[in-house]
């Protein structure tokens, strides 16, 4: 009631219309998505709209609209779960956040559902973590997901110290380079395995200035005595495998004895092979990673902290990775280059 005994009115607070990248069945990322406008959303009270500005062509995403990815959203869905926005309204109920702020979908509680590649996305204010608006945006686009992985394999699997080394396939990846930074900071040197292509010279000098003490491609490994090629390097006692096939054979190769090779991604769809040998005379370890399994673990307060140490790394300059800002208009041509189509190419990010 108001002070003169009337009904108080509210109005509704709706998002703009969005233009967004939907898909309704599985299916090839090329063949089964499309652009439509979606209608304005009602922002309820504790709500947050947010005006999205980028956000990056994941792996993930890709497999999520093929349907292999283990969690799926219910159709028909808008594509993307990684991404930044800038605060366009909120709720009356929303206390954390204002318009203005700069946000990413937290890893902890953005669900299946999320999609980031649309222009205005309506969420509750659980699903938004505020982060520093000085971070250049196609790092804060893609900061929560191949970043944490490599900070968290770093961490999670082997204790390493100042001095030990890790080796990986998939050196180039964003997560490869990250993986190589990180371990710099840590005094771990890294041991990197990249494929045999055009450009690979071009290649290992990059992930050399990144800070990477080897580089090989996966012919030079082809050989008995792998050991003799790491100089005064140590063998390390962790390895990381996104590719699987051939490539991870290869990391079993350079893991000393007792050590273990985590998997996180099958960019090859090969299996793993393992010898008997490496399991008897080695006692070598296969383990798995999965960010979105980390995350269900009771980790809010740690993972925040460990975002905000990541960006502070990028805004110091000590933190860097290829990326591509793409206009959201080109999305067909971004797709076609993330799905390998034109070539090999840094990770896509569409700028809306």
């Amino acid at each position: 009631m108001n002070g003169n005994g009337g009904l108080r009115s509210f109005s509704k607070i709706m998002s703009p219309q969005s233009k967004a990248i939907v898909y309704e069945r599985h299916g090839s990322p090329d063949s089964v998505t499309r652009v439509v406008m979606l209608p304005p959303v009602e922002v309820r009270e504790n709500d947050v709209c947010v005006k999205m500005i980028a956000a990056p062509i994941n792996p993930a995403d890709i497999n999520q609209i093929e349907g292999v990815y283990p969690v799926r959203p219910p159709l028909p869905a808008v594509g993307g779960q990684e991404g930044v926005g800038e605060v366009y309204a909120v709720g009356s109920r929303v206390k954390s956040l204002s318009p203005g702020d700069f946000v990413i979908p937290s890893p902890i509680l953005s669900s299946e559902k999320l999609g980031t590649w649309q222009t205005y996305v309506v969420k509750e204010e659980g699903v938004w973590q505020k982060i520093d608006k000085m971070c250049p945006i196609e790092y804060a686009a893609t900061i929560a997901v191949n970043p944490l992985t490599a900070l968290r394999m770093l961490e999670d699997f082997v204790l390493l110290n100042s001095g030990d080394s890790v080796v990986q396939n998939g050196a180039t990846s964003t997560v490869g380079q990250c993986i190589i930074q990180l371990a710099r900071l840590r005094g771990i040197s890294s041991i990197n395995i990249i494929r045999d292509r055009a450009g690979s010279d071009e290649a290992k000098e990059k992930l050399k200035a990144l800070g990477a003490n080897k580089v090989f491609l996966e012919s030079q490994l082809n050989v008995k005595n792998v050991k003799s090629l790491l100089g005064n390097l140590p063998e390390p006692s962790l390895g990381f495998n996104c590719i699987g096939g051939n490539a991870a054979s290869l990391v079993l190769k350079n893991l000393r004895e007792g050590g273990t090779m985590v998997t996180y991604g099958a960019m090859s769809k090969k299996p793993i092979n393992v010898s008997t040998t490496s399991f008897v005379f080695k006692d070598l370890s296969l383990r798995g990673f999965w960010l979105q399994r980390w995350t269900s673990l009771d980790k809010a307060k740690e993972c925040t902290k460990m975002i905000d140490y990541l960006i502070g790394l990028v805004r110091d300059g000590t933190l860097k990775y290829e990326t591509e800002l793409i206009p959201f208009e080109d999305f067909s041509a971004a797709l076609d280059k993330a799905l390998g189509k034109r070539g090999s190419h840094p990770k896509q990010v569409l700028r809306f």
